[in-house]
């Protein structure tokens, strides 16, 4: 690999400027598109509409179905390319925005995932324009915000090989990044978020007569508070790791004891020996609470995305096209317990996730509302900003593809 200090090279310049070049006209465009997908949001397995509307817009280029609702198009010679990730799902949430192009449904696109369509559009639609070094591949993924997801069908198709894919770029708008600045990161970016089920059994009866019961509810609260435990007091300090309750659900009525209860929650990693420790911990500290009570608890893990980890080649070769086209690279990359499941992509080639800031400016402390919040509205800008970055993905991986 070539010193960092000599990059980018003449010929990356030159491929990055034609795709500015053609970017520009094609802004206005993406504005109009994002705003109509806004309008009319998709929830994850239901995309058909979301993806006909991409399809439509993008009439010169021959669509390959993937993972039922998703599709991939390319630009560009054969051979190997480069994948590019946009995602198609919207969100269960009712929008408050108050904006003229508000969902028109009971969804909405509360992560920014109309901003990522637009804006891949556009590079795809500029690409069209300038000679490429490798192929461009657009990849509007489905079922993002869900498990099953979407990425692993994609991988699992064998389309992406098929393409002969050498590297996988992705970008999302991230409000708790200064806007503007664009931030990558080498190594664990987001974490791996697993499900866990946990049912204790008892026995029913009356309220009146608990000695002749079998009251669950102590030992479900007693696991739920158990759980606060095992991150603080097993988990090396230094490791980010976050184990939260979602649900818990138990009884029908405040005069009766129920058979039964439940709790829901999630494991957040980005070691995976802390990821193992956990899992095998939730289901010995379940039973065993359980167990001390006279109950018994059934605990099922639901394995779900793994750790997102930045390559660190691409992360050397894109960051300095970023900083040419004026895109700021963050300092401290942002780093989170948000999941992705871009991350399944690592699977079959290197991959790069950038978070392209919307919040407040660097320095001031301030942040614009989180992502899934129903008044999450990124500004039209990140369209550009985002597409530019992807431009900036596309060309840093090109140069290490070929």
């Amino acid at each position: 690999m070539a010193p960092v200090t000599t990059w980018p090279s003449a010929e990356a310049e030159r491929l990055l400027a034609d795709l500015v070049t053609h970017l520009g006209p094609q802004f206005s465009h993406a504005q109009a598109l994002r705003r109509e997908l806004h309008r009319h949001p998709d929830l994850s397995g239901a995309e058909r509409p979301t993806a006909e509307r991409l399809r439509h817009a993008l009439p010169t280029l021959k669509p390959h179905r993937v993972a039922d609702t998703g599709f991939l198009v390319r630009v560009g010679p054969p051979g190997p390319s480069i994948a590019l990730r946009a995602e198609l799902d919207g969100l269960p949430v009712a929008e408050r925005t108050g904006v003229e192009w508000a969902s028109a449904n009971d969804a909405m696109h509360a992560c920014g995932h109309d901003v990522h369509m637009a804006a891949l559009w556009a590079l795809l639609q500029a690409a069209r324009h300038v000679e490429l070094p490798v192929g461009l591949v657009g990849l509007f993924q489905p079922r993002e915000e869900i498990q099953p997801c979407g990425a692993e069908d994609v991988v699992t198709s064998g389309l992406l090989a098929e393409q002969e894919v050498r590297a996988v770029i992705g970008g999302h708008v991230q409000p708790r990044v200064p806007a503007g600045v664009v931030s990558t990161g080498v190594g664990a970016v987001n974490a791996a978020a697993d499900q866990f089920d946990i049912t204790v059994h008892g026995q029913p009866g009356h309220s009146a007569y608990p000695h002749v019961a079998l009251d669950p509810i102590p030992a479900l609260a007693a696991i739920v508070l158990g759980l606060q435990e095992l991150v603080g007091r097993t988990i090396d300090p230094i490791h980010p790791a976050v184990i939260t309750v979602g649900r818990i659900h138990a009884g029908t009525a405040p005069n009766i004891i129920p058979e039964s209860g439940s709790v829901q929650g999630v494991i957040r990693t980005m070691n995976e020996a802390d990821r193992t420790h956990l899992h095998a911990a939730i289901r010995r500290l379940a039973e065993h609470t359980a167990s001390a009570r006279g109950a018994r608890a059934e605990v099922d893990i639901i394995v779900g995305d793994p750790m997102l980890n930045n390559d660190r080649r691409l992360v050397q070769f894109v960051d300095p096209l970023l900083t040419h086209l004026g895109l700021p690279v963050a300092h401290e990359p942002f780093r989170s317990c948000g999941a992705d499941d871009f991350s399944h992509y690592s699977r079959i080639a290197p991959i790069l996730m950038m978070f392209v800031g919307t919040g407040g400016p660097a320095g001031s402390g301030r942040h614009r509302v989180g992502l899934h919040h129903p008044t999450f509205l990124p500004p039209e800008e990140s369209i550009r900003q985002l597409a530019l970055a992807l431009a900036a993905g596309y060309v840093g991986a090109a140069q290490l593809a070929r």
